[in-house]
């Protein structure tokens, strides 16, 4: 959810609110001054439901995303001296204004970029498949047409979303598109074929887009290569030996596990916040639904070592820079396989990922050893103006890593 750049209200351009890193911002529609907020006929509730840990750095923090106008904030710390800690903020249902639970599930979005990485890099030290191998040996044909050739892409520049693959992802940008489509998800096969309608955005390898598409046809190569879907291989490869057991593919399934705070979207088009938790998206680029405690797991251990051999690892780290449209949201930030590098206010960097899928956003920091990880859901998304995107983004990334740098990091 999370992952195109800000563009001004004069270049409206339209994409999938499962964008990894930074989706919504995306939406560059002008609105004017917010106006109270509603669902079902009940008032937005300005934080009094907050299930508040007392008044510590972290808590402020999270509160400072809910003023930003989310809904409900939970954040968690994994490893290091303040760890384990999590705190809440606003509300899981505006209806009974019950409080934000502290191990609720989410669509943890573009994350599902970070476990698809390392499910090929996985493949790769087991010499099953190679980073340089074209993508026209496993697909054959499917990268064709309007100067898109997979026999000049390869699996390292899917990953690296360097490939030039033009994103043509559908968007969600009113109430009505989202009652339309949240129970028909679009096929891989479908989503591909939309690429293709369209020009490369650049030759491969010389220049930097970010391209759910390209995950998309990570999960077919999976699929080739090992005769099992994506999401099996995650389930086999990742999830069970890492004991995340609240991290899982939805299938067919529109709903999310409970404990879980409703996700919400703010639309330009209607005055009120609108109840977005049912909705299909299973794809590669952003299906998987999870914990900020799995999350944070997960990436201690991926950069811990605990997933990947040495020297997948490193591949896994080598980063190129981010294109110019990018560096508003994630200023000096670089990306590797899958994986994302920012800087710390304290100095140095963190890794990780985010995701932003309709009605909700998460962003993740980890040390580089994998001793400290924080994530940070919210369950509220944006289709309003990149002003309001970029202000709940930033808090979050503010909150991450803060986090990160008390612990010393």
């Amino acid at each position: 959810m999370s992952a195109t750049p800000p563009r001004r209200p004069s270049q409206p351009r339209r994409r999938h609110v499962t964008l990894g890193i930074a989706a919504a911002l995306v939406m560059a529609v002008a609105v004017p001054p917010a106006v109270t907020h509603a669902v079902a006929g009940v008032s937005e509730d300005d934080g009094s439901a907050s299930a508040a840990t007392g008044d510590t750095p972290f808590q402020r923090d999270a509160d400072a995303v809910h003023d930003t106008g989310a809904i409900g904030v939970q954040a968690r710390v994994s490893g290091g001296r303040s760890a384990p800690a999590t705190v809440t903020s606003g509300t899981a249902d505006l209806r009974t204004g019950r409080p934000v639970p502290d191990d609720g599930h989410f669509r943890i979005a573009s994350n599902t970029k970070t476990f698809v990485a390392a499910v090929v890099l996985q493949l790769v030290g087991e010499r099953k498949v190679a980073l340089e191998d074209p993508v026209e040996k496993w697909l054959p044909g499917v990268v064709r047409g309007n100067g898109n050739d997979g026999r000049k892409i390869t699996l390292r520049q899917l990953l690296q979303h360097t490939s030039g693959i033009h994103d043509d992802y559908p968007g969600i940008d009113t109430a009505q598109e989202y009652y339309k489509v949240r129970f028909h998800p679009f096929t891989p096969e479908q989503l591909v074929e939309r690429a293709m309608r369209h020009r490369p955005d650049f030759r491969p390898g010389k220049g930097w887009g970010y391209s759910n598409v390209g995950y998309i046809l990570l999960g077919m190569v999976i699929e080739k290569a090992t005769g099992r879907t994506w999401h099996d291989q995650v389930r086999d490869r990742l999830l069970k030996p890492l004991g995340l057991r609240h991290t899982y593919y939805p299938g067919d399934s529109p709903t999310v596990r409970e404990p879980h705070a409703r996700g919400y979207q703010r639309f330009a088009t209607v005055p009120k916040l609108v109840d977005v938790t049912l909705y299909q998206d299973p794809n590669a680029s952003g299906g998987l639904i999870g914990t900020t405690a799995d999350l944070n797991r997960f990436f201690r251990d991926l950069l811990g070592g605990k997933v990947l051999k040495p020297a997948q690892l490193r591949e896994m780290k080598r980063t190129v820079p981010l294109n110019d449209e990018f560096q508003v949201p994630y200023p000096g930030a670089r990306y590797g396989l899958g994986l994302m590098k920012n800087r710390l206010p304290c100095g140095g960097w963190s890794w990780g990922h985010g995701g932003d899928e309709i009605g909700y956003m998460s962003r993740n920091a980890v040390s580089d050893d994998g001793r400290v990880a924080v994530t940070a859901s919210m369950s509220t998304g944006w289709a309003t103006s990149v002003e309001d995107v970029l202000r709940q983004h930033l808090a979050g990334m503010r909150l991450v890593a803060n986090a990160l740098c008390r612990d010393g990091v």
